[in-house]
């Protein structure tokens, strides 16, 4: 089959793994999610990964709590996700790396974009951990970073919708979803799926984003053949 994108990052929110629990990981969900990587890998498609961590923490769970002080413990939790996806994608026969921003020598590699890229040429997937290492900057903002500093064709925003909305649909029956939107129209709008910074690093880079459903069937390989699901930014 052939691929549209060849080189591709893709933003899992930590939502989407958990399922329908809504917090921690679902194996089901997991393992649906990595047999799909492992398809569209097999297409010969360079694959990097930015796992949210949503599942486990989100903002200042603690109203007191310190700003840079959540963002650092969300960062960390990102880490889970990362080692779930890589001990699942390894299991099924794929090659993969975790680079995290911040050092946690045990259990993964610093993140160093030329060796990112030579996990990639080599047909390995990488897995980004611990955002940007920055607080104040959401996942993301590190989606939208990594795919340009891998000089990704496109940044795949895997979501528990199945595209970008005028206003949120699980609150709005009447919502209208878009097929295409500009970046400078999102942030013009407010609208909320992606954060502003990262929509506005994309289109700096001349990177498009899709955003669908994770939970569609086989969605992650339509989109990278070209298929015409969820939204597009540009």
């Amino acid at each position: 089959m052939e691929v549209k994108y060849k080189r591709v990052l893709i933003k899992l929110s930590g939502e989407a793994l958990a399922g329908k629990t809504g917090f921690g990981l679902d194996n089901d969900v997991v393992a649906g999610v990595v047999k799909e990587l492992k398809a569209v890998h097999d297409m010969g498609v360079d694959i990097g990964v930015v796992v949210g961590a949503g599942n486990f923490w989100r903002g200042r769970q603690g109203t007191d709590m310190d700003r840079a002080t959540a963002d650092y413990m969300g960062m960390l939790a990102t880490v889970l996700n990362c080692l779930a996806l890589q001990d699942a994608l390894e299991r099924e026969g794929v090659h993969t790396r975790v680079q995290t921003a911040l050092q946690i020598t045990q259990v993964a590699e610093p993140y160093i974009i030329r060796k990112a890229i030579r996990h990639l040429e080599k047909g390995r997937v990488v897995i980004f951990g611990c955002g940007t290492g920055n607080p104040y900057f959401t996942t993301d903002t590190a989606a939208a970073l990594r795919a340009a500093e891998i000089k990704a064709d496109c940044l795949l925003l895997a979501k528990n919708v199945d595209g970008i909305y005028d206003s949120d649909p699980k609150i709005n029956p009447d919502a209208k979803k878009f097929d295409r939107i500009s970046a400078m129209e999102f942030i013009a709008r407010g609208l909320t799926a992606m954060d502003t910074t990262a929509v506005s690093l994309c289109m700096t880079n001349k990177i498009p984003v899709i955003a669908f459903g994770l939970n569609e069937p086989d969605s992650i390989r339509r989109v990278v053949s070209g298929e015409n699901l969820g939204t597009i930014i540009d």
